[in-house]
């Protein structure tokens, strides 16, 4: 019954991170596919680039909202139980954590979107604030001073996930959060880490755009 339990939390937080709240808001605002503009993205920085700061803020929320939903609902569906696999016990914090991770997936590969999505940078943070509240928050704020000091939302993302990770290592050892979440933080960095793959190339060659550069169709750079 606990795997069982397992694989619901992992199919919901896999489902709830497949809402492609960019490409809602493109179809409903713009009547246009937002995967056709910009870097093809349907995450938060796509969105302000072609639609502004009001879809922005909107579809951000979104992505924030689905990671964290799916990690409470997580916490809700596995309760008190748990099994084991070998000496590896699997609980309530295991099953929250790959909740988040499903959901990351879920926004990078969304089965209502083709398996386009965003980048999952949003919906890491939304996770991270369902199971450490202050790790998801100096993340996020790591996030917009990086950016915005830089001007690159790449740049910026990148130094979050790294930052929460760091942050994350004396909470898990000083203050007894548990270590799942520490793996949570660690798989999430390493795939949005593999989803920047091209920002990286372009920020080393001095070629990425900057964070208020307009999007048009089919520009082929992010």
């Amino acid at each position: 019954m606990s795997v069982l339990k397992l694989l619901l939390v992992m199919f919901i937080g896999y489902i709830l991170g497949s809402i492609p709240f960019g490409l809602i808001m493109s179809k409903l605002k713009s009547k246009v596919d937002i995967r056709d503009y910009g870097s093809g993205r349907t995450g938060g920085t796509n969105v302000l680039r072609t639609m502004g700061r009001t879809a922005f803020v909107i579809v951000v929320a979104g992505d924030l909202l689905k990671a964290a939903t799916a990690v409470l609902l997580a916490g809700r569906v596995m309760g008190n139980h748990h099994f084991a696999i070998g000496h590896l016990s699997i609980g309530v914090s295991a099953a929250r954590a790959l909740a988040g991770v499903c959901a990351i997936m879920g926004h990078i590969f969304p089965i209502f979107a083709r398996f386009r999505g965003g980048r999952g940078v949003a919906t890491f943070i939304g996770g991270l604030a369902a199971l450490c509240p202050p790790a998801a928050l100096f993340g996020g704020e790591v996030l917009l001073i990086g950016a915005c000091l830089s001007g690159f939302a790449s740049l910026g993302s990148l130094i979050s996930v790294v930052c929460a990770y760091v942050i994350m290592i004396p909470l898990v050892i000083l203050y007894g959060v548990p270590s799942e979440y520490l793996l949570f933080v660690f798989i999430g960095a390493a795939i949005i880490a593999i989803a920047h793959r091209d920002n990286i190339k372009r920020l080393l060659t001095g070629k990425e755009r900057k964070l208020n550069q307009k999007s048009t169709p089919d520009s082929s750079t992010s």
